[in-house]
């Protein structure tokens, strides 16, 4: 292939790149305009459930509180749409098999991300602020929630481990893909449980019992992502030698037929 001819692809590729994120860009804005009329029920369950008297220390806290919802809940219906133009965008340079596997990836991705929201908010999150309220406590002082500080706090908390709740999906694709396999994952455990320990100390409170609690989460997705790899990297070497099996008992045939014809 010439010069000429890869730089038309690439110019093809990026201007096909541009036109997908200019969707997703506008599922996005018409989700967050969307998100942000039906923010003040959203606010007032989550008010409910907490059961905490709410103070505004800012004049813009009211609205800052309603773009934070109204972003969570247009990443979450821009989601499924941005999983689907990455698989559009990339399928044509995955074989057939591949790119089958990769557009059943989006189902499962977005529910784990739903997964993750929901652990965060009803699991993690409940635990921190428990343990928050707890040393504010000991030290005898008047809690006083903001509602922006504490919506804010939430979503570094949550949003992140909703995130991290992809990574069965990731390791999927990336082993259909072959940059990864299992005994690549094996080799990398220790680095990764070392990340792991930093992403866990981040989100949660400073005590080792709150740490735990976020580790071992995470490391159940690792070794369930490890598992994943490990079939599908099976699989994929049956089809290889499914592959070369059918290959090369052509070529036998085609060579015994050139024999006979001579």
């Amino acid at each position: 292939m010439s010069t000429q001819n890869q730089e038309m692809r690439l110019v093809e590729h990026l201007g096909e790149l541009r036109r997908r994120l200019i969707w997703v860009a506008i599922i996005f804005i018409v989700a967050f305009i969307g998100g942000f009329a039906y923010a003040e029920p959203v606010v007032r369950y989550f008010k409910k459930d907490a059961g905490i008297q709410w103070h505004v220390f800012g004049i813009a806290d009211g609205l800052r509180v309603y773009m934070q919802f109204s972003f969570v809940i247009a990443l979450i219906i821009t989601l499924p749409f941005i999983l689907y133009h990455l698989w559009r965008f990339i399928s044509p340079g995955l074989r057939p098999h591949e790119r089958k596997a990769a557009g059943i990836f989006i189902a499962p991705a977005f529910l784990l991300f739903l997964t993750g929201l929901a652990v965060g908010y009803y699991l993690v999150f409940p635990m921190i602020i428990t343990f928050m309220i707890k040393f504010s406590k000991t030290l005898g002082v008047v809690e006083t929630f903001g509602l922006a500080q504490y919506f804010g706090f939430m979503f570094n908390i949550v949003i992140p481990l909703a995130l991290l709740f992809e990574l069965p999906i990731v390791v999927m694709f990336l082993t259909r893909l072959r940059i990864l396999n299992p005994m690549r994952m094996k080799k990398m455990r220790g680095y990764s449980y070392l990340a792991l320990v930093i992403v866990a100390s981040l989100i949660s409170p400073p005590d080792f019992v709150s740490h735990l609690s976020v580790f071992l989460p995470l490391v159940i997705l690792y070794e369930i992502s490890v598992l994943i790899s490990r079939f599908i990297y099976r699989k994929q070497l049956r089809e290889d030698a499914a592959w070369e099996q059918e290959f090369y008992g052509e070529k036998e045939e085609n060579a015994v037929l050139h024999v006979d014809r001579e």
